[in-house]
């Protein structure tokens, strides 16, 4: 019998460290669902965590279902500027199985059923945190009529930038955000068209050009895979390249994307990724790219490094994820802040050495 290769993931004893019930709503009569999928960076003396806050109106009658989506014409975040949707359960035509979406009898999604915004947490310690009390970033325009969600958080240079998940009925498409100090933020524009996600950046330029894995989502033909892409300016982006696809059978057999910003080593690009499989299982894996040339894959693992096994991470809102945004490098320490069950954070520790040994 083959013995899987492992490392030593230690989860922090505190975990979760940030759950919904530690998040003041927008609303006074609204109720977060998520506090999860976090860009992490480091800031002058503290951790910074962008949380994914996923929220929606207290739902009041069992028998129906109410979903808030953002007008798309709002000029600012209130309860006047968010139009609340009452769908009934027993509707023959909609699907609630899914307790993240509702969908139609054609397995369309139609609505999500929360809005998510971005909201600051700060830590000395990288464990015990202070959240801010009132949202950061909020959902804004067209493109973003269903929220934004999933951060990631590159620092290039004296700025952050953050790439993060517009979402509407026009699809999810990529925003790009920047930040000097995670108190304001400065809206760059949308850098990739729907349907795309799981974008990270490189930490620096590589032959002269900014870098980013992407993860388009074909519709018909293909499959959700990565893809790598360059930008003279951050803006726009090009020479498009296909860098890996997810595996014939197992853990990333239905869809794989960027987890974390690329770690540089002295053996190449770290990316530490997320797959999941047909049962919409998420664990984390991670591939090894060329230091000059980041669309040339050295190396890949076989297994996931790491996989629900906590009960925070086998039950809760969407139970058996673990899905990481980003993660802060000391000393060949990795502190990994990953999302559990699409509702709270959590973080775990490893050394980038025994991530190597798995590397095949």
């Amino acid at each position: 019998m083959r013995v899987k290769p492992q490392i030593g993931v230690r989860r922090s004893p505190l975990n979760p460290l940030i759950t919904p019930a530690d998040v003041k709503p927008s609303f006074p009569d609204w109720e977060v669902l998520g506090a999860f999928n976090a860009g992490v960076a480091e800031c002058g003396d503290e951790i910074v965590l962008l949380l994914r806050v996923a929220e929606r109106p207290r739902q009041t009658d069992p028998g129906k279902v109410t979903v808030p989506v953002l007008r798309a014409d709002a000029s600012g975040f209130g309860e006047s500027s968010v139009c609340i949707v009452e769908l009934d359960r027993i509707d023959p035509d909609l699907d609630f199985s899914d307790l993240r979406v509702v969908k139609n009898r054609r397995g369309e999604t139609i609505y999500l059923t929360t809005l998510s915004h971005l909201r600051v947490a700060r830590s000395r310690d990288g464990e015990r945190f202070t959240i801010d009390e009132q949202p950061s970033v909020v959902p804004a325009g067209p493109l973003e009529t269903w929220g934004i969600e999933d951060p990631r958080i590159t620092k290039i240079d004296d700025r952050f930038l953050v790439t993060y998940s517009a979402v509407s009925e026009k699809g999810v498409a990529v925003g790009l955000l920047s930040t000097r100090d995670f108190r304001s933020f400065t809206r760059e524009g949308t850098i990739l068209a729907p349907t795309n996600k799981d974008v990270v950046l490189f930490p620096e330029k590589i032959n002269g050009k900014y870098m980013m894995v992407h993860r388009p989502v074909p519709e018909g033909i293909g499959k959700p895979e990565m893809w790598i892409a360059e930008s003279p300016d951050l803006i726009h982006w090009g020479n498009h390249r296909f860098l890996m696809g997810i595996s014939e059978s197992g853990w990333d057999s239905a869809r794989i994307g960027a987890g974390c910003v690329p770690i540089r080593t002295d053996e190449g690009w770290l990316l530490l990724y997320h797959g999941a499989d047909s049962g919409h299982r998420y664990c984390m894996g991670a591939v090894l790219l060329d230091l000059n040339d980041p669309g040339r894959v050295i190396a890949r693992t076989a297994e996931p490094f790491m996989s629900p096994e906590a009960e925070y991470e086998t039950t809760g809102f969407f139970a058996g994820v673990v899905f990481a945004c980003g993660a802060i490098v000391k000393d060949g320490r990795v502190t990994m802040y990953y999302g559990v069950s699409d509702e709270s954070t959590a973080s775990a520790t490893f050394q980038l050495e025994e991530v190597f040994n798995l590397l095949k």
